[in-house]
C-alpha cells in the first residue's frame, strides 16, 4: 500500500532529463524513421512516431529533475571528456516493443545480437561516470535499442532487414520533458 501525499505537499513534477546518447546522422535518421513508419502503417497502428532528429540510442539515463543540477552536468561533462573510442557501427535487425507496465509501450529497433563496439563504449563510459561520483546511474544490464514510436499496443519482436549506421560522437543531452525537445550540452567526437 502506498501512502498518498498531503494536499499542497505533492512532490514536484520533473521537467528536465539528462542523458548520454549516440545519434544517427540526418540521412540515417530518416531511413530509420521510414522503417518505423512503414511498420506502423503495415500494422494499422496510430502510435506517435518519434521525429527523425530525436532518434537516438541512450547510453546512460542520468535522471529526471525539476531543474538540472549544475554539479551533475559538470560531472557528466568531465566523464565524457575522458572517453576514448573510434566511430562505431550500430546495427539493428528487429523491431517490436518492450512489454512493460507503462501506459506507453515503446516501439523500438533492437539487435538480436552483436553491437560489441557499443557495449564496449557503454562499459568504458560507465567507468568514467563512476570516477566522477555518478556510479548510481551505471547499474543494471544494457540492451541497446532505439525508440521509434510510442503507443499502447505491445508488439512481438519481428526480424527486419538489418540496418547499420555509424555513431561518430557521444552527446550529453538535456531533454525538456513533455516538450519533445532535446538540447545538446556537450559533444565528444569519437576519433
Amino acid at each position: 500500500m502506498s501512502q498518498g501525499s498531503l494536499p499542497g505537499f505533492e512532490p514536484p513534477i520533473p521537467t528536465d532529463r539528462l542523458f548520454l546518447a549516440v545519434f544517427p546522422n540526418p540521412q540515417d535518421a530518416t531511413q530509420l524513421a521510414n522503417i518505423a513508419n512503414n511498420y506502423l502503417a503495415s500494422h494499422n497502428l496510430t502510435a506517435g512516431a518519434v521525429e527523425p532528429n530525436r532518434l537516438h540510442v541512450t547510453l546512460f539515463h542520468l535522471g529526471d529533475y525539476t531543474s538540472l543540477p549544475p554539479a551533475l552536468v559538470d560531472n557528466a561533462t568531465s566523464s565524457l571528456s575522458h572517453l576514448t573510442a573510434q566511430p562505431l557501427t550500430v546495427r539493428f535487425d528487429q523491431i517490436g516493443s518492450f512489454g512493460n507496465r507503462q501506459a506507453k509501450s515503446p516501439l523500438v529497433l533492437a539487435a538480436s545480437d552483436g553491437n560489441e563496439q557499443l557495449h564496449a563504449l557503454h562499459k568504458q563510459l560507465a567507468t568514467h561516470l563512476r570516477a566522477y561520483s555518478l556510479g548510481q546511474w551505471t547499474h543494471g544490464s544494457y540492451a541497446p535499442h532505439m525508440t521509434v514510436a510510442y503507443g499502447k499496443a505491445t508488439m512481438r519482436f519481428e526480424k527486419i532487414e538489418p540496418i547499420s549506421w555509424t555513431a561518430g560522437e557521444v552527446l550529453l543531452i538535456h531533454s525538456l520533458l513533455g516538450k519533445t525537445r532535446h538540447i545538446q550540452l556537450v559533444s565528444k567526437l569519437l576519433a
